[in-house]
């Protein structure tokens, strides 16, 4: 029977889903609590159930898979847990919007039919990121995929939520909150994203209740002055000390309030005296608390000004602002307005304007689950990589705040709680209670839910089905490594850590890798608006995933953003098509009686015919040695764009440019006899088993489909051991001997390529050698160095003389006899003759980027380019001098 070949050309569409289908029907993915092998275990960070893939998904899930690949290889008992979370907000904003366009709200259908609608969209359309993912070749094990509102994550929760409440670390109160009018529920501080805004700072003049002048204060929301309570200035203000104790007048309301001293005020801030309003700014809050101030609410929790609004009651907050400064520049009380660049906060997920307000909400202690956080990681239990970025995780820890953990929406964690209207006594129960504990009077559920984090912060072990022990909690908690962006460091990382230590009694991951955004080519940030978004999937169906799993991890550097840009996509693609020609190469000079060869098999050959294994050979088994331990030295560190730097330049240029077009002779000479041919090929196939095991956590799909076709053994190169040295096969002398005839062969391609010789035009070659071994070498390896350098007849020289095209390598001179290959008087005047142009360019730029005038006048980026510009122009003249003295001489 004769042997598969590989398709003619690379088309990944061909082949991919095929082996996803294959890996995950046969069980491939799965972890097993019981083995007794090493385990590694990792969650995925949860993508919400509205999401989509997107360039940060698919670069997290790359970095993943490559370390779990890479573990399952060296035989550990790997889990990679999936997963989405429920993202309240972000389903109640689909919703809404599917809602708004039958001219409804939620508060139309009432809780129960949302909910309904809710449960039936995820149902439909809430495993499209999972089913996006595969397409990636992820390798979670699936028989595990968790949703935080699964009725064992939700147990975990409210167990959670009922303990931390008995010990009386959460509690409700009044305060001040970030609100979105838009989704209708209190937001953390977290989730609230500041943008730059160009708005008017109002100057408005409040007079004093006794005639005898005015304070004028300054504002950025005029519409909360109609909330006003006091005006404040700063006790040591001097301009201000005989207003402290007096009262003003509140235009339009025409309320008196009192000027009162307090420290919180800023003197350089507009005019040094401040508007209070306690109800809908945090400092004015804390200041009206200090100061024992009425807490007066004028907009609403839709952003509607309410009846203490006076004249704009049931007026949208914004058009309110428009006519109230109308009416106060018409009534004499806006003296002046100027133009104000301010941060203004948004909402996270729907992006309307934050309005601070007052509400009752759930809140938990943070400070005593803090402690033991910033101990695991100052003790180095918990390792951030880089290591950088502690710096971020303590500037948190150590100036954090009480938790906001209740949101007034409907699709999440219901709180389990319940009040007695009858009593006021409030119950707190991990099952529903048949009436009041105190009173026996009927109850009401509350209607809040729990902020998506709370649940989040518990997925490290409550996917592993805590708070039962289970075996799978045993076996696989604490988990290694969880791979993140810098974005959730607060949200969730730290929250992990905190919950982790407080109920699973361990540290939740021993390392957090901080991987880098993923921006446009320019380094901007990716958004529909600047419609800058490049979208994974597209690229997959253009290049192939392994194209782009290689392009990300390629660009992988721990912290440091990556410029994706379609160049290096298009460079990795290449890289595909590379080794996929290079194995069809292969296959097709292969005979059907070529079978598997075994790491031993090699092993025993060079016991037996060292003496007689080609340099090539005994060079490219050290070098599979090296590499298979540098990469796995450097996916230990997460260096993942090392560990794809190393296996790209050893596949591209050692075995594809150097090992097999060496080998090419072996391949398809049939008059080599088997007994030369076939340790030859033995040591060939084991190459391309080898190469094809370190690429294939990088690049699953094209590796299976490649070694399912060459001789092999087992059902699935991911089932294959991962390479690691064989002392056996360590041999360095072999190694700088091949390195040496790779820099004389490249030295001479080199001059040959910058003299634009025709590569195909064969030229004898003298040589100057003085060491006795590498003249050996040299002599042993001829036909090599004919064969890959073009030449003809090769001469050891002590003297070069005559019209030679000269050149040195590391072993010696060497001269190229270029007689009517090349017209030396021609070359050498047309390269004089750009010498001095060159020369002439770099002169005029040199002026200018040393003149005074253009540095202070030209824009950064041009003086930039022109230094640029000038360093080129430098090493284009090197290169011209470095080939006119190259030329034959006369």
């Amino acid at each position: 029977m004769s042997r598969q070949l590989l398709a003619k050309s690379y088309e990944p569409v061909q082949f991919e889903n095929k082996w996803y289908s294959f890996w995950e029907s046969e069980g491939f993915f799965k972890a097993d609590a019981s083995s007794k092998k090493p385990r590694f275990s990792i969650v995925i960070p949860p993508p919400n159930v509205t999401g989509s893939l997107h360039m940060g998904h698919a670069l997290q899930h790359t970095l993943h898979d490559i370390l779990v690949r890479w573990k399952r290889m060296n035989g550990f008992n790997t889990l990679w847990l999936p997963g989405t979370d429920h993202a309240s907000i972000a389903v109640h904003y689909v919703l809404d919007k599917m809602l708004e366009r039958e001219k409804k709200n939620r508060f139309d259908l009432g809780r129960e039919e949302f909910l309904k609608l809710a449960w039936e969209w995820k149902k439909s359309s809430g495993g499209t990121i999972l089913n996006q993912m595969r397409r990636m070749g992820v390798s979670c094990d699936w028989s595990r995929e968790r949703f935080t509102m699964d009725d064992q994550l939700s147990r975990a929760v409210i167990d959670v939520f009922v303990r931390l409440y008995e010990e009386g670390l959460i509690y409700r109160g009044e305060y001040i909150v970030n609100w979105c009018p838009r989704c209708k529920t209190a937001i953390s501080d977290l989730e609230v994203v500041y943008q730059a805004a160009r708005g008017k700072l109002w100057h408005i003049q409040y007079p004093v209740v006794d005639g005898s002048e005015v304070v004028t204060v300054a504002t950025t929301r005029p519409e909360t002055m109609l909330g006003d309570t006091a005006v404040a200035v700063h006790p040591d203000d001097e301009r201000y000390q005989h207003l402290i104790g007096k009262k003003v007048l509140l235009p339009v309301m025409n309320r008196e309030i009192p000027v009162i001293a307090d420290a919180f005020v800023d003197r350089e801030f507009g005019t040094g005296a401040v508007k209070v309003t306690p109800a809908h700014d945090p400092h004015d809050y804390e200041a009206g608390m200090r100061h024992g101030l009425a807490k007066v609410t004028v907009i609403d929790d839709a952003g509607i000004m309410t009846e203490s609004a006076g004249p704009y009651k049931g007026m949208d907050r914004f058009k309110c602002r428009q006519k109230l400064v109308e009416q106060l520049s018409a009534e004499g009380f806006l003296v002046k307005t100027e133009d104000y660049e301010h941060n203004v906060g948004h909402c996270d997920r729907c992006s309307a304007v934050v309005e601070p307000k007052i509400s009752i909400q759930w809140y938990l202690k943070i400070d005593s689950l803090a402690k033991p956080a910033i101990d695991a990681v100052e003790s180095g239990q918990i390792q951030f990589v880089p290591d950088a970025f502690k710096k971020r995780y303590f500037e948190w820890m150590y100036n954090i705040h009480d938790w906001c953990i209740s949101r007034q929406l409907w699709w999440g964690h219901r709180i389990p709680a319940w009040y007695c209207d009858a009593c006021g006594e409030i119950i707190v129960s991990r099952s529903t209670p048949t009436g009041c504990t105190k009173c026996g009077g009927s109850l009401r559920e509350e209607s809040d839910i729990l902020d998506t984090w709370f649940s989040s912060a518990l997925w490290p072990f409550s996917t592993l089905g805590w708070p039962e022990e289970t075996q799978d909690f045993r076996t696989f908690y604490p988990t290694d490594i969880l791979i993140t962006g810098p974005d959730i460091i607060f949200f969730w990382v730290a929250r992990m850590i905190m919950m982790g230590l407080k109920f699973a009694g361990d540290i939740p991951f021993r390392q957090v890798h901080i991987n880098g955004i993923v921006r446009d080519a320019s380094r901007k940030k990716m958004s529909k608006t600047k419609g800058n978004i490049i979208e994974p999937l597209q690229l997959i169906d253009q290049y192939g995933a392994d194209a782009v799993r290689f392009t990300l991890s390629s660009m992988a550097v721990p912290g440091t953003d990556i410029p994706f840009s379609s160049d290096r996509m298009k460079g990795y693609s290449a890289f595909a098509n590379k080794v996929w020609n290079a194995a069809r190469f292969v296959m097709m000079n292969l005979k059907d009686e070529d079978g598997f060869v075994s790491p031993e098999t090699v092993d025993d050959l060079l016991v037996q015919k060292k003496e007689e294994t080609p340099l090539e050979d005994l060079w490219i088994l050290h070098r599979l040695n090296r590499v298979s331990e540098e990469i796995s030295q450097s996916l230990d560190k997460f260096r993942f764009h090392e560990a794809s730097a190393l296996i790209y330049q050893f596949i591209w240029h050692e075995l594809c440019d150097w090992y097999i077009e060496l080998i090419k002779p072996v391949l398809t000479d049939p008059s080599i006899p088997d007994a030369v041919r076939g340790p030859r090929i033995k040591v060939l196939i084991h190459t391309i088993d080898f190469s094809l095991r370190m690429l294939h956590p990088f690049m699953p799909f094209i590796t299976e489909e490649i070694w399912q076709k060459i001789p092999h053994e087992g059902k699935s190169i991911m089932m294959q051991s991962f390479p690691s040295p064989r002392g056996i096969r360590e041999n360095q002398e072999a190694a700088q001997r091949m390195q040496d005839l790779m820099e004389l062969i490249g030295e001479i391609r080199g001059l040959r390529a910058e003299m634009n010789i025709d590569p195909k035009r064969s030229l004898d070659v003298s040589l100057i050698i003085r060491d006795p071994q590498d003249k050996s070498l040299i002599a042993e390896s001829t036909s090599k160095i004919q064969s890959l350098a073009r030449l003809g007849k090769i001469e050891f020289m002590d003297s070069l003389s005559g019209a030679l095209l000269r050149g040195v390598s590391k072993m010696g001179e060497f001269g190229l006899d270029v007689q009517d290959a090349i017209n030396v008087e021609a070359e050498r005047e047309r390269l004089e003759k750009e010498a001095v142009r060159v020369k002439e360019e770099i002169d005029k730029v040199w002026k200018k980027i040393n003149s005074q005038d253009f540095i202070s006048r030209a824009p950064e980026d041009v003086i930039q380019e022109n230094r640029t510009r000038h360093d080129d122009l430098l090493e284009k003249l090197r290169k011209l001098e470095s080939n006119l003295s190259h030329l034959p001489l006369n």
